[in-house]
């Protein structure tokens, strides 16, 4: 795919063959990403197990590695509704939880809510939303419910988590603690 060279604090959207899977650029060809360590890099679909995992690791990984042979762009797709933080903060909080394991969720605490959440300071998967609008439209076809009705069907990702929080490192590094309930890592 056509992308601009990524610029550190860019996040990076990697098409994997079911699914999208997203890490921020933080130079020199690197990456750091959210992986459940069933994730093989490059290995597209064969990755889906992923999707049962309840914990992942924090990944500082060479970009064309994490690649692998699936195509992958420069994706900040929510700049014009988010102010990103610094690019030089936005690597600082990602460096800073590389070797973390954190708590994982398909649906709630995923690679893409990681990524926003570091840029933006807002967990959120478009991923997500989009299934679940899928969903929505078929129980709503299946069951006759109109729109009004599928809409008291919501999850947690229109919630109060989605909010913006405080450009205070500290504090951006507290809230990644509790979304992720992260684990010291060893010898710290």
């Amino acid at each position: 795919m056509a992308s601009p060279e990524p610029q550190p604090g860019d996040l990076i959207e990697i098409f994997r063959p079911f699914y999208r899977h997203w890490a921020v650029y933080v130079g020199g060809g690197y990456v750091v990403h959210l992986a459940p360590s069933s994730e093989i890099a490059g290995a597209g679909g064969a990755s889906i197990m992923s999707a049962v995992a309840d914990s992942a690791i924090v990944k500082k990984e060479r970009l064309c590695d994490v690649v692998g042979r699936d195509p992958y762009r420069v994706n900040n797709k929510h700049d014009d509704k988010y102010n990103p933080f610094p690019p030089s903060k936005i690597v600082q909080w990602a460096e800073e939880l590389v070797g973390r394991e954190l708590c994982y969720s398909l649906t709630s605490k995923n690679c893409e809510h990681f990524v926003n959440e570091l840029r933006y300071g807002v967990s959120r998967s478009d991923q997500v939303s989009h299934v679940w609008k899928k969903v929505q439209t078929a129980l709503a076809a299946l069951t006759g419910l109109g729109a009004g009705d599928t809409a008291k069907l919501k999850t947690s990702e229109g919630s109060a988590r989605t909010q913006v929080i405080d450009a205070v490192p500290a504090a951006i590094i507290m809230k990644l603690n509790l979304l992720y309930k992260i684990t010291p890592k060893s010898g710290s």
